[in-house]
């Protein structure tokens, strides 16, 4: 019967070709994968190796359209078999399928399946699945699976009688062989489709019908003759060989092969000589091949810098073995200045756990005029830290790629990076630091005092902004103060012409610079034999220029140097454009910021308040967090916190919007849910006009708001709040506790309700309303962070300054990544000797008792001067009520130190509205009079009632 084809265009029924004579013999042949990258498989699973990896490429649709023969090996599937059909068929019973998670798209995931086998019986796997994209643009997911051959999760071997010894065949070949040696594939490598013949049927002949394809276990590898008995090459320290005297089939005792019979084929987990794989090796084994065979120079030292071992690559290093040198530091194995600083380098990295690089080392004793070696410090930790270091030296090869090296080191070392701070000095430095001893032996960097947009034309002055030699004090740093250098300097003509320049000392075109400029002087006297300058330029500006020295190097710069301090020096001049962008736009928006927030906070009779405001780090950038009070009417106060999502200078743009949209609604004494209802609708108004006009995410949409008012008569707080942090409040008694503030969603939602509570408070309770910068901790939990928070709340303190301080001492540890807003208040009531109250009869004639009880009450607060003008007000408010309005009505006098307010209530809707009479019209005066007389004046409504107040300003 014919067999199934392994193989694409392999012919049904195709026989092993048989093995090719002694010495002749070609390398194993290997099918072509089915999967790019996946690896065809020579081998049977040998205990503790990995089987060959399987993989299937799944469409998003979760159709097969890829498998490969690892896959076929696995679960006895052939590829047309699979491909286009689900692949959750391929699930054993009762697994439900698993559906990729919805977007965003991870790009990996990964677990254990149970899957089915062609034979049917189940097999636990662990899977990874990829998500990639085609370069045609399609979208799939690669499923791998790498099992080995004893965890119990691969199929186990079929259960078949012994095979019989294989009978001769045409050509010395074998015409038949046993379903081991028929999985090797003979040297071809590839596994067969079907199961092995049985002892006694045909050789030729496939499985009965309808017999499902097992694969068997194939044999390993063929490995390179070797004399018997004698371990392969690569075999581990632990492998044995064959016992002594036992022949291999087909020789006879004195291992001689019976005349006519052909080489017998290798047994499963043998090499073509009969002898046995080699077993795993050990971590440990490995480990120590790699150290002593590396073609990179290792050596170990502990954490006194002291040589604890040396590869043999490092002892043809430095000509001396390691016996010899075992206990010694660098610098006393090699005397020589590049192994100090390459010895600084291990000390750096034993402190920081950092690996370090140095570009030149490890010259060999005694031989100076050799190049060093790039190498590179790793430390080598455990659990208790730092344990030793490891130097690395790699082998010198040709000058050209020895540059590329040390280039490729100097731009990709992050232990050199340039830029990575948006600080200008630190910038600078780390160019410097990068440069030395690297690629030169000194380092400056010198910057104009703006940045010039167009091509100088002359000297300009330059301050030193950044410095390093080597070793630290070769040559003095200049004056930190602007110096103009002489037209004829190096450094001008680098600005001038924007070029960069190698100049040897002795250069003719330096002379006169030599002779006039101190720069050059100091040059002289530290012996400096060569330089560079760079221009730093970026975006079109010119900001300064950059020089590298040579003193104790005696080798001149090359082009090539000079092209590595141009790469250098423009990602150094790149970071400190950022920087002062980063600078400027920091302070215009920092400047904004703090114009949009309360400079002074009003005086007001209900609460003590202390602020603070706290800007977020440099790398984050300022926020658009903010705090507000509002005084209202009738003694009361409103307290505002809220957080603009996003930074920098639009979000504070956003900040003052909302800001001075609040004041807007307070002033109309709208209740907070009503008031957080219209801010919501401004937000989503604000974020419709300005997506449709700009790209930027900062509208406003996200915001978070908490508004409360406090009434210093009834002691009554009235809060709700738009998806921000509860209020917090402590007890004179020392009880903290978050107010019960219902939960709203974010501004900017649209349509969803905000709810408003209201809390009676003792007098003397702390209210501290922030934003949830101050929660964001980086090294405790929330838990843990509201628990200090209550502590520093419940302490006592002289002040509400001081408890400020105490709260942001307490919390910060780090600076900030977000802003911070604090508001701490505590609460304060209105005597009853301080507010008078009347009701009043809905007749006209009332209006006369109304201005009497006001003149007696003013002369009892002492307040006589006001009279006149409070009993003009209380007759004008009184009789538009009771013409107006609906009984009953309501006369309130409230007297503080600085103000008096008077109040009318009654239970009508209508509001009064100012209006300018003409000369003959008999009515619309009143309210203009009292808007003259008085400060303030205005309306606010209740569910049932509204009330006309005024203040006057007492002197």
């Amino acid at each position: 019967m014919e067999r199934l084809p392994t193989s694409p265009g392999e012919p049904p029924g195709t026989a092993q070709p048989p093995p090719a004579p002694a010495g002749d013999r070609p390398g194993p042949a290997q099918p072509p994968p089915t999967v790019p990258g996946d690896r065809p498989d020579t081998a049977g699973p040998v205990p503790g190796r990995p089987l060959p990896t399987a993989t299937a490429v799944i469409s998003e649709q979760g159709v097969v359209t890829g498998w490969s023969e690892g896959a076929r090996r696995l679960l006895g599937y052939a590829p047309a078999e699979v491909m286009g059909r689900p692949a959750a068929r391929l699930l054993a019973h009762g697994s439900a399928p698993v559906a990729p998670p919805g977007p965003p798209w991870p790009t990996d995931l990964g677990g254990t399946l149970t899957l089915r086998h062609r034979d049917g019986h189940e097999l636990s796997l662990p899977l990874n699945a990829t998500r990639r994209t085609t370069t045609s643009g399609i979208t799939e997911w690669l499923v791998t699976s790498t099992a080995t051959a004893d965890d119990g999760s691969t199929a186990p071997a079929p259960q078949e009688p012994a095979p019989m010894e294989p009978a001769p065949g045409p050509a010395g070949g074998s015409a038949s062989t046993s379903p081991a040696v028929e999985a090797a594939g003979s040297s071809a490598g590839e596994a067969p489709d079907r199961e092995g013949p049985a002892a006694d049927g045909p050789a030729a002949e496939g499985p009965e019908p309808g017999a499902p394809a097992v694969d068997a276990p194939a044999a390993g590898p063929r490995a390179p003759e070797h004399p018997a008995g004698e371990p392969p090459p690569d075999a581990a320290p632990s492998y044995a060989g064959p016992p002594a005297g036992a022949p291999h089939p087909g020789t006879t005792a004195g291992e001689t092969p019976h005349p006519g019979t052909p080489a017998p084929a290798p047994q499963p987990g043998t090499t073509a000589g009969g002898t046995p794989h080699p077993g795993p090796v050990a971590d440990e084994v490995l480990g120590a091949w790699v150290f002593a065979q590396s073609p990179c120079m290792l050596a170990v030292f502990d954490t006194d810098l002291r040589l604890l071992r040396a590869n043999s690559a490092m002892e043809r290093a430095l000509s001396l073995p390691e016996a010899r040198i075992r206990g010694l530091r660098l610098t006393e194995i090699v005397p020589d200045p590049v192994s100090e600083e390459t010895e600084h380098s291990m000390g750096l990295a034993l402190r920081t756990g950092r690996p370090q690089h140095t570009p030149t080392v490890l010259r060999p004793t005694g031989n100076s005029s050799e190049a060093g070696r790039p190498a590179t410090v790793t430390p080598l930790t455990d659990d208790g830290g730092v344990r030793a270091v490891c130097l690395t030296a790699h082998a010198r090869t040709e000058e050209p790629e020895h540059h590329l090296t040390r280039q490729r080191m100097l731009l990709e070392d992050p232990g050199a990076g340039i830029g990575t701070t948006l600080d200008l000095e630190r910038t600078a430095q780390e160019l410097t630091d990068a440069a030395v001893p690297r690629l030169a032996d000194t380092a400056a960097v010198e910057l104009c005092e703006t940045p010039r947009h167009s091509r100088p034309t002359g000297p300009l002055p330059l301050r030193r902004t950044a410095y390093r030699s080597h070793p630290p004090g070769t040559v003095p740093a200049a004056d930190p103060e602007p110096v103009t250098h002489p037209a004829h300097s190096p450094l001008t003509r680098c600005l001038t012409t924007g070029r960069s320049a190698v100049y040897r000392m002795d250069d003719p075109s330096l002379a006169q610079w030599r002779a006039t400029d101190p720069e050059a002087a100091r040059l002289d006297e530290a012996g400096t034999r060569t330089l560079m300058a760079v221009p730093m330029l970026t975006a079109g500006s010119t900001l300064g220029v950059a020089l590298f020295t040579r003193n104790r190097n005696p080798q001149p710069f090359t082009p090539d140097d000079l092209q590595l301090a141009e790469q250098l020096t423009h990602r150094a001049a790149t970071g400190i454009h950022n920087a002062r962008r980063f600078t400027r736009e920091r302070t215009t928006t920092m400047t904004l910021q703090r114009s949009l927030l309360p400079h002074t906070l009003p005086d007001q009779p209900a609460l003590d308040i202390a602020t603070r405001y706290l800007p977020a780090g440099a790398e984050a950038g300022v926020g658009g967090d903010w705090f507000d009070v509002i005084p209202l009417s009738g003694a009361r106060v409103a307290l505002v916190v809220g957080d603009v999502v996003g930074h920098g200078i639009r979000a504070s743009a956003t900040m003052g919007r909302l800001r001075t949209a609040v004041r807007t609604l307070a002033d109309v004494d709208l209740p907070p849910d009503e008031l957080l209802t219209r801010l919501d609708d401004l937000v989503l108004h604000l974020s419709t006009d300005e997506s449709s006009a700009t790209a930027d995410t900062t509208t406003g949409i996200g915001t978070t708001c908490l508004y409360a008012i406090y009434d210093p008569i009834s002691r009554d707080l009235t809060h709700a709040r738009a998806g921000h942090p509860p209020p917090a409040a402590a007890t004179p008694g020392g009880d903290v506790y978050f107010l019960d503030t219902p939960a709203g969603p974010p501004l900017g939602l649209g349509g969803l309700p905000f709810e408003t509570t209201t809390t009676t408070l003792d007098e003397g309770t702390l209210l501290a309303f922030y934003t949830n910068g101050l929660l964001n901790a980086r090294e405790t939990d929330i838990d843990q962070t509201l628990d200090t928070l209550f502590t520093a709340l419940a302490r006592p303190s002289s002040g509400l300054e001081t408890t400020c301080d105490r709260i942001l001492t307490t919390l910060l540890t780090h600076p900030p990544t977000d802003d911070i807003a604090l508001l701490i208040a505590r609460t304060k009531t209105l005597r009853p000797q301080h507010v008078a109250t009347w009701t009043l009869p809905h007749d006209p004639a009332v209006v006369i008792e109304a201005r009497h009880r006001t003149t007696e009450q003013l002369a009892a607060w002492g307040l006589v001067e006001a009279t006149f003008i409070t009993e003009l007000i209380v007759s004008e408010l009184v009789t538009n009520a009771i013409r107006y309005g609906k009984p009953p009505i309501q006369l309130r006098l409230i007297h503080t130190d600085t103000t008096l307010t008077t109040e009318v209530t009654d239970y009508s809707s209508t509001s009064p509205h100012l209006r300018h009479a003409h000369t003959y019209d008999e009515n619309g005066r009143g309210l203009y009079l009292i808007a003259q007389l008085t400060q303030r004046w205005g309306t606010r409504h209740t569910p049932t009632s509204k009330t006309i107040w005024t203040e006057q300003t007492l002197m």
